[in-house]
């Protein structure tokens, strides 16, 4: 049964016949058109990696990041609606410092990732608004210890020990499956990552990227921080030469 073009898609507090809500759908396809996004939960911490599609070449390196620090052991990293992801991290500041105002003590990956979760999730209840084209990966090291999480456009959140969204996130899976993460180190999930990264990259469609990442663990004292330039420039290089043999 096809309900496309039927009207049931033009707001996204209806159903079709079947059961489908349509907005919700569209917005998933923003983000399988968006550069892809991975993050790795490792033994003692999380990486996070982003395929940042370069559209065009006055664009400043380093400008519009898709990887944001929403506390100061908790970072996201997106795909889909650059906008989007913007108004999702300064959502996500703001419910951090309403569990630190009430509890006390900081969030947990899990707590912060259910509340956005819950937030997405409003944003497909009413005709005013529209779902977020975007999916999120959300991670950290708290006191449970490194956490990572997933908020789709429909409001699902799931936890996850490796998760890719966005264009190529089945190959991207398919590569997160055959690792080991449980014993692999930060420096050596980032190694991974990028290698990754640079697998899922479609250079017959989109020529430039820029490889974007971040961690939080035992190598930066639980901090969210972007990895260091030195070690980025290792795991591009490891990453480049990986795929010629990929290949």
């Amino acid at each position: 049964m096809t309900s496309i073009g039927t009207g049931y898609d033009l707001s996204a507090s209806t159903y079709s016949p079947d059961g489908r809500i349509f907005q919700v759908e569209y917005a998933t396809k923003a983000v399988e058109n968006s550069g892809t996004a991975i993050g790795l939960r490792v033994k003692d911490g999380i990486v996070l990696g982003v395929e940042k599609l370069i559209h065009s070449k006055l664009l400043v390196p380093g400008a519009n990041r898709r990887i944001q620090t929403v506390d100061r052991h908790i970072g996201m990293a997106t795909a889909g609606l650059l906008a989007d992801g913007r108004n999702v991290a300064n959502r996500a500041r703001d419910e951090s410092s309403q569990i630190r105002g009430l509890w006390r003590e900081p969030p947990t990956v899990k707590e912060l990732a259910d509340r956005l979760a819950l937030y997405a999730q409003a944003y497909t209840l009413y005709s005013s608004v529209r779902p977020f084209g975007i999916s999120t990966i959300f991670g950290g090291v708290d006191k449970t210890g490194p956490s990572l999480f997933v908020v789709e456009p429909s409001g699902v959140c799931l936890g996850y020990h490796g998760a890719a969204v966005g264009k190529g996130r089945q190959l991207a899976k398919t590569e997160l499956e055959k690792l080991k993460l449980s014993e692999l180190s930060m420096r050596e999930a980032v190694i991974e990552a990028a290698r990754i990264i640079y697998i899922v990259h479609d250079d017959n469609k989109e020529k430039e990227f820029e490889l974007e990442m971040s961690w939080a663990g035992d190598e930066t004292g639980g901090l969210h921080v972007p990895v260091p330039a030195d070690l980025l420039a290792e795991a591009e290089q490891k990453a480049r030469e990986a795929l010629e043999t990929f290949e």
